[in-house]
């Protein structure tokens, strides 16, 4: 197109880029809309260019659609309040599907003062598809009281200024709603909003539900009703090639087939759907289902793979400075080798250490944290499924190992923190990780800190089960809008976000970020046993009373601690930080306060309330004045790259 083109014929051009949206070819619509901006020049150019970058976030090219937002913002005038409300809206969906929450938070604050001038009844949809990206960003950090609210709130203006959109603000109560454990009631609000789109006849938003809405239905191990969402879900997105999209849907059918034994089949879906993740840049996605690779490997006995497989996803997040999702890759990686012990007559000392340690050091991580969710459903959904086990896995391998000083220090750890729960715990020879690793609790570094690099994965946003942020509003030109859960009714930009459908918590995992990154683990194949196991010195460990030989750590067995954690409305809360342990009151230097030690019992019920509950206490132990676990706890702080003991000592 050049420069003298007629206004109508743009016009043509992007309306062509609009029906190809709509008819499902994504990746037509975004050659369209690529090549107007390209020859186009002024509000032309401006609008192909904020709709190509929605196409390009759509089909997973998140760092490309940030930087042509960017440069449509950069010549977008102040005094265009759709224009320029619609674009930074859309900009902060792909924002978020980065992890970069602080960033999308401030473009749609600013979207935000921009509508709060403009006509409510003109630009109604745009404050629509504004509360639900903040809905999103909310979800992403797991706020789900306020997430609530917010998808309330947009569900009130969507019935009033765009009833076709009332869909997205239904699936993010579904997502929240489950999230906090009220599952009927979630699996009623997806059903709700699967019906609203379909009655607006938005098919990539049926879609995107059908999927969120199995994925639900897998969780509560519903699977027969899951199957037919699943496969008519699959269908649509691998004809329009949502390759993103279509990874999520082979992944939770790969677990099906998992889950029925159904080995073969699993391992085919569960590769396919890694390709779809790696060709679109989709790391931590790809990662996960390396895990379920992994576990299928060593099922059909294959472990060496199983260890490669096991030391990449381990990469992947420990590059982007995920700890915690290390530990859950550790401890299951323990989990699995526990297995393969149970067949040995005579386990080889080496193995039986390397698995130790990984035992330990993952569930000394783990455990330091099980009571810092303010949410008492996620609370436990992390002690059964992954704490409780966890340190049973632990006490195992200390007896397995003959290790008494260990089996002792576990006691007086467990003695002086939680207790145990055995008989709640995830049966030990499930062969069943969860469908997605489990979302710890955000840790206080991150809060006060921005991601470092590890945020570049474009899909750390698709979580969890709902689906959050839909469409700037419409506009003076029929342009689609680009969200999955949008209408496909024209805006003047692509609308916004993609509904992430298969998991509303976008963000969850990237917006963990922290300062210090965990270890990763050595070459896999390097050695036929746990290839990322703490120690590096296995035949020594059956006469250590306390933890690896050489965990490598460096760093200051008792760290600074950390002052401002959030609770789970995002503030700060006044008064002391309240620490899991047996102690007195003692000065607390973070705060300038006194930090109250806490049993067991009230520290859960302090997070309950929301305050913030430190990690517990190091324990010095009689006779000898020793640090309980205090290898395994270096280990831990130096691997995962966090806190997992407060630098006070307190007597056993």
């Amino acid at each position: 197109m050049t420069q003298d083109t007629p206004a109508d014929d743009g016009r043509e051009v992007l309306l062509a880029g609009a029906a190809a949206y709509q008819r499902g070819e994504v990746a037509e619509a975004l050659r369209i809309f690529e090549q107007a901006a390209r020859t186009g020049t002024g509000a032309l150019r401006l609008s192909a260019l904020i709709n190509a970058a929605s196409m390009a976030d759509e089909l997973g090219e998140h760092t490309t659609a940030i930087g042509w937002y960017r440069e449509a913002l950069a010549e977008i005038p102040a005094d265009a309040v759709e224009k320029r409300a619609s674009a930074l809206i859309n900009y902060s969906q792909a924002l978020q599907h980065l992890g970069e929450l602080d960033e999308a938070q401030s473009a749609l604050e600013a979207a935000r003062t921009l509508l709060a001038t403009a006509d409510a009844q003109e630009h109604g949809m745009l404050r629509v598809a504004c509360l639900l990206s903040l809905s999103a960003v909310s979800f992403h950090r797991g706020q789900w009281m306020h997430t609530i609210e917010l998808s309330t709130e947009s569900l009130d203006a969507a019935v009033r200024f765009a009833p076709q959109l009332a869909g997205h603000p239904l699936m993010n109560l579904a997502g929240a709603y489950f999230e906090i454990g009220n599952r009927d009631l979630a699996v009623d609000f997806a059903a709700q909003a699967l019906a609203a789109f379909e009655s607006a006849g938005d098919h990539n938003a049926v879609a995107e539900t059908q999927q969120n809405q199995a994925t639900m239905l897998v969780r509560l191990n519903r699977f027969d009703e899951a199957e037919p969402l699943l496969r008519a879900s699959q269908q649509y997105f691998e004809r329009t090639g949502l390759g993103h999209r279509a990874g999520v849907g082979l992944k939770t059918m790969g677990y099906l087939a998992e889950g029925r034994d159904l080995l073969d089949e699993a391992r085919e879906l569960y590769r396919r759907s890694f390709d779809y993740f790696h060709a679109s840049g989709a790391v931590l996605d790809a990662a996960d289902v390396q895990v379920r690779l992994a576990t299928v490997a060593f099922l059909i006995g294959e472990p060496e793979d199983g260890e490669q497989l096991l030391g990449a996803a381990f990469h992947a997040y420990a590059e982007r400075g995920l700890g915690l999702h290390c530990a859950q890759i550790d401890f299951w990686h323990a989990s699995l080798l526990e297995a393969v012990i149970d067949t040995m007559p005579a386990p080889p000392a080496h193995i039986l250490t390397a698995a130790a340690d990984l035992a330990v050091t993952s569930a000394v991580a783990i455990d330091a944290v099980r009571h810092t969710f303010a949410n008492g459903h996620q609370r436990e959904q992390w002690n059964r499924q992954i704490a409780d086990p966890a340190m049973r896995l632990a006490f195992r391998f200390a007896y397995l190992c003959g290790n008494g000083p260990l089996i002792a220090d576990l006691i007086e750890t467990q003695c002086a923190g939680a207790a145990l729960n055995i008989d709640r715990s995830e049966s030990r020879h499930s062969g069943r990780l969860p469908l997605d690793l489990l979302e710890p609790p955000a840790d206080p570094a991150a809060e006060r800190t921005p991601p470092h690099g590890a945020a570049t994965d474009g899909n750390a946003a698709h979580r969890r089960t709902s689906t959050p942020v839909p469409p700037a509003g419409p506009a003076a030109e029929p342009i689609p809008s680009h969200s999955a859960t949008t209408e496909r009714t024209p805006s003047h930009d692509v609308t916004t976000n993609e509904s992430g459908a298969h998991g509303v918590a976008s963000g969850a995992r990237t917006a963990h970020h922290r300062t210090s990154t965990p270890v990763p683990p050595t070459d896999p194949a390097a050695e036929p046993i746990p290839s990322h196991s703490a120690t590096t010195d296995a035949s020594a460990a059956h006469h250590r009373t306390d933890g690896p030989a050489d965990s490598g750590a460096t760093a200051d067995p008792h760290p600074a601690a950390v002052d401002d954690r959030k609770s789970e409305t995002g503030q700060n809360p006044k008064g002391p930080t309240l620490m899991a342990g047996t102690a007195s009151p003692a000065a607390d230097r973070r705060t300038g306060t006194s930090a109250l030690q806490l049993g067991a019992a009230l520290a859960e019920i302090a997070a309950g309330a929301g305050l913030p509950v430190a990690p517990p206490p190091r324990l010095a132990v009689a006779p000898d004045g020793h640090i309980a676990l205090a290898a395994y706890i270096a280990a831990a702080e130096q691997r995962y790259g966090r806190r997992v003991r407060d630098n006070r000592v307190v007597p056993a």
